[in-house]
């Protein structure tokens, strides 16, 4: 019999590894320390929840974000089924109903005979074979374990969550659905600025109060694919207009032209009762976050369902210290998922759970490791995570200049040149499930 898998954590990494370790024959014991404990960006007892955006990002395989799902999707990964069960309409973005894809994991997770689940707090790594999936908001007793093992390796950023606003509290009279140049359905909320509307919204901005950072470093590194908002605002009047409220593709119906400025609006369930601020991660106070986000036109009476929180992301310095499938190099058998590892993004920790989960239960059962090849998003990340060569390594999303270049000369432009990423990635995916049998 094959020895029992431990897996701490049930956010999306922990959830992936812990079935695909299930999958394959292996017993797992999960550790959640939800609902006896909560971090402070968590609220719900649910596996798997979401606690940014609900948006996936692309759904397009010409785009690196988008392959990497489909890798996952071919692989047989939970999380993937449960975004397809619970998606809502975001025009070229994979989004999520937030409670309905939590729901579906926690069910399968609960209900699956191979995976015994223990509530409450891990304060040290366990023994045997396990996977530490506590994300980046890992509590204090577990990371100073994991301080311990990586010496000087540990390092961490922030990270911020955007505000929620309800749908009924929205004036339409002002704002308009559309997605950036008609793409699929006309799925975000749109609220058009004009130049002076953006020039009084941007100086209230960059002049509002700060919530403190209790506990944190006083100069904290804010990590760019996550930044808030008005920090990118401090670094230039325009830099709203190149980022989350650029306004190209987009056409005012009362004005017949592209505004100066756009805020878009992003569905948080199917029932489109709730609507994310795209690109509004922040660490304004409550009220302030109020009081300048009602400058926005169709926001000036809006509820405010969830308002924006900066929490800490914890992640491990892991060139060196991760080999390839995501194990430590110093101590075989222990595994590291999700955002800790260095790679950022949902589906980035999906497929380092995934990963880590086919590995941990291959080693159960006497096999070798499965190292994915660089040709695919799956490998092309864990070769990142691995073997970075860089003094200040830092969290990275999917993106095709980590992924194996192409040898031939492909014509037709970027566009092609991605089409071939993809054909070829998905090739060699399939040709590794047929052989290893994954």
């Amino acid at each position: 019999m094959s020895e029992t898998v431990n897996v701490v954590g049930a956010g999306l990494a922990g959830c992936e590894a812990a079935y695909q370790i299930s999958r394959r024959g292996v017993g797992v014991r999960l550790y959640e320390m939800k609902p006896i404990k909560y971090t402070p960006a968590h609220r719900s007892p649910n596996f798997a929840e979401l606690v940014c955006s609900n948006s996936l990002r692309a759904a397009q395989i010409t785009n690196a974000i988008g392959l990497l799902k489909e890798e996952l999707r071919v692989c047989g990964s939970l999380i993937m089924e449960a975004a397809d069960v619970s998606r809502v309409e975001a025009g070229g973005a994979l989004a999520v109903d937030r409670e309905l894809f939590s729901s579906y994991i926690t069910d399968k997770i609960r209900n699956d005979g191979g995976i015994e689940i223990i509530e409450g707090e891990v304060s040290r790594i366990p023994d045997g074979i396990t996977v530490i999936a506590t994300g980046p908001l890992t509590s204090d007793a577990l990371s100073a374990e994991i301080a311990k093992l990586t010496g000087d390796r540990q390092l961490h950023f922030f990270d911020a969550a955007a505000p929620i606003v309800s749908a009924d509290s929205i004036d339409m009279s002002v704002c308009f659905y559309q997605s950036r140049y008609d793409k699929g359905e006309a799925a975000y909320i749109n609220c058009p600025m004009d130049e002076e509307t953006y020039k009084a919204f941007y100086e209230a901005l960059i002049s509002a109060e700060r919530a403190p950072l209790h506990g944190f470093e006083k100069d904290p590194k804010v990590f760019e694919g996550c930044m808030p908002v008005e920090v990118m605002a401090s670094r230039g009047f325009d830099t709203l207009r190149y980022g989350p409220l650029k306004p190209v593709g987009l056409t005012d119906p009362r004005t017949g032209a592209e505004p100066y400025a756009a805020v878009q609006l992003r569905a948080e369930n199917r029932e489109k009762t709730m609507f994310n601020i795209v690109g509004f991660q922040t660490n304004l106070t409550f009220p302030e976050q109020r009081r300048v986000f009602g400058m926005i036109p169709g926001l000036q009476n809006a509820e405010f369902l969830r308002y924006g929180v900066m929490h800490r992301n914890t992640y491990i310095n892991s060139p060196g210290f991760l080999g390839a499938d995501y194990g430590v190099l110093s101590r075989p058998g222990l595994y590291f998922a999700g955002q800790m590892t260095g790679v950022e993004g949902y589906i980035e920790s999906t497929g380092s759970g995934f990963v880590a989960g086919v590995n941990a239960a291959r080693r159960a059962s006497g096999k070798e490791p499965l190292i994915f090849p660089d040709t695919t998003e799956l490998g092309a990340m864990a070769k990142y995570v691995s073997g970075a060569e860089t003094k200040d390594f830092q969290p990275m999303n999917a993106n095709f200049g980590i992924i194996a270049p192409i040898t031939e000369k492909v014509r037709g432009g970027k566009r092609k040149r991605y089409e071939y990423y993809a054909e070829r990635a998905l090739k060699d995916i399939k040709a590794i499930i047929e052989s290893q049998r994954i």
